[in-house]
């Protein structure tokens, strides 16, 4: 008998699938997913060496076929338990199920045909859930860039006031980190290639025996596997796994993509600092146990720790890649089981929150203005000059007038804690007597063409993106 496991409660549960990724991609890298596509590839392989010509029997086809959703996983875990091998543990529980089919399930294959074949059809799955759930994301960020393309705040370079800015031009800098990834996901997908029948080392020296050295019958063997499972193409060759290289770039634009989002979340974050911009706070949401009148970025915290979970994954995959001695080692296994599931799950969970904080980003543009006008009269000194000398004033001996009114202003600023009165000296100044200091210091002025870059943006690159994925997921639910 199997031994008697505790109930949920007393075990541990992985929070990437209790608490954050949607159930749809808990789903994909579930027991009964993966074990299911196991038995599809064994009937896949069998369907292709009938046609072929081996002696396989429509009533064994036909008994794979009504059983490949039907796994008994405590028969499985017995025979595992027995075995201690889980591809032969299946085998066995199919072959239960299918007795007539039982002499040809996984004929001529290895371990690695069931295994990595499945592994690389989810992971196909999954970067199209991603890629999906990333462009609804955009869409939802653009849509947040064009609301407010004209909104001025201040910008920050070296996180120090800068030359002002709008919210919709910071919102595109962060959208155009996520096209990239988006464009990096995309050309990832597209090279998925399956593993194919390749046999024991990747020689195909068991298919090539089946066909009684027929090589042009292996090589169609290979290919009809491959498009059965909704490949192109196999990888031209392999050993007894696809390279472990291939693990390693897709955990690499997964990781791109959580370090994109950890950058926008940290904006955000540094933004809610100074009350210029909120993520989503539900009616009865709790900031703090302690300080009831917390509105703590959350989402965005929680964007930050999932996407560093992500981001350390990179080096795990290349240093997996590095260990597989000649045609494989097995230290891989294990492993994998972690990494990759786990890395689209909270990739899954990451997108889930951004989407939810692009449709429902809060701006308060008086504070913004507020924050920007303490700042404003220092970056507005230039053009005060030069205001002055077109009126006739001495360039050098303005120049040393505002420069002794700007060290003052900012004395007063930093060791009296006042409010910034620069234009209040200045225009108090008979050196500029006639200037319009109103004009000069207008926000609008200082913007450059950024909300016109927000509208070419998102015409000229957004739009063709969310023309390729015009259906996209907006309804995943936003868990604890």
């Amino acid at each position: 008998m199997p031994e008697t496991l505790p109930n949920a409660e007393n075990r541990y549960q992985n929070p990437l699938e209790t608490r954050y990724c949607s159930a749809e991609m808990s789903q994909l890298w579930s027991n009964q997913r993966r074990f299911s596509t196991w038995r599809r590839l064994w009937l896949v392989l069998a369907q292709c060496q009938q046609r072929l010509g081996l002696e396989i029997s429509g009533q064994q086809i036909q008994e794979m076929e009504k059983n490949l959703e039907n796994i008994d996983f405590e028969a499985a875990a017995r025979y595992e338990k027995s075995l201690r091998h889980d591809v032969m543990a299946h085998v066995h529980a199919f072959g239960d199920l299918c007795p007539a089919a039982r002499p040809v399930i996984h004929l001529g294959a290895t371990s690695c045909f069931v295994t990595d074949n499945t592994d690389l059809i989810l992971i196909r799955d999954a970067l199209a859930r991603v890629q999906s759930r990333l462009a609804s994301a955009i869409r939802r960020l653009a849509e947040f860039a064009s609301q407010h393309r004209g909104t001025v705040c201040l910008g920050m370079t070296h996180l120090q006031p800068a030359q002002p800015v709008t919210f919709g031009k910071r919102a595109c800098l962060w959208l155009q980190d996520l096209v990239f990834d988006l464009e990096t996901l995309e050309y990832r997908a597209a090279r998925l290639r399956a593993r194919g029948a390749k046999g024991t080392t990747g020689t195909q020296a068991s298919f090539l025996k089946l066909f009684d050295g027929d090589h042009s019958k292996v090589r169609q063997l290979d290919q009809m596997v491959a498009e059965e499972i909704g490949f192109a193409s196999s990888y031209a060759v392999t050993g007894q796994t696809y390279s472990r290289k291939i693990d390693a770039e897709v955990i690499d634009a997964l990781a791109g993509l959580a370090a994109s989002t950890h950058k926008m979340a940290t904006d955000i974050r540094i933004l809610a600092s100074r009350k210029e911009l909120e993520e989503p706070f539900e009616q009865h949401q709790i900031g703090s146990s302690a300080m009831a009148y917390k509105r703590n970025p959350m989402r965005s915290e929680r964007i930050c720790g999932l996407a560093r979970f992500v981001s350390s994954l990179t080096a795990n995959t290349t240093q997996t890649l590095a260990t597989q001695w000649m045609e494989r080692t097995l230290d891989d296994s294990a492993n994998r089981r972690l990494v990759i599931p786990q890395a689209f799950m909270a990739v899954d969970a990451i997108l889930i929150l951004l989407e939810n904080i692009a449709g429902g980003m809060v701006v308060y543009d008086r504070v913004a203005l507020q924050n920007l006008n303490a700042e404003l009269p220092f970056m507005a000194t230039e053009n005060i000059l030069m205001a002055a000398v077109q009126k006739g004033g001495d360039r050098q001996a303005l120049h040393e007038i505002i420069r002794v009114h700007s060290q003052e202003a900012a004395r007063v600023v930093k060791q009296l804690g006042q409010p910034n009165d620069l234009l209040h000296r200045i225009r108090n100044d008979s050196a500029f007597a006639g200037v319009d200091l109103d004009s000069l210091t207008d926000p609008a002025q200082f913007i450059g063409r950024a909300p016109e870059q927000v509208d070419e943006f998102l015409a000229e690159v957004i739009d063709p993106v969310l023309q390729r994925y015009p259906s996209t997921e907006t309804t995943a639910e936003l868990r604890v």
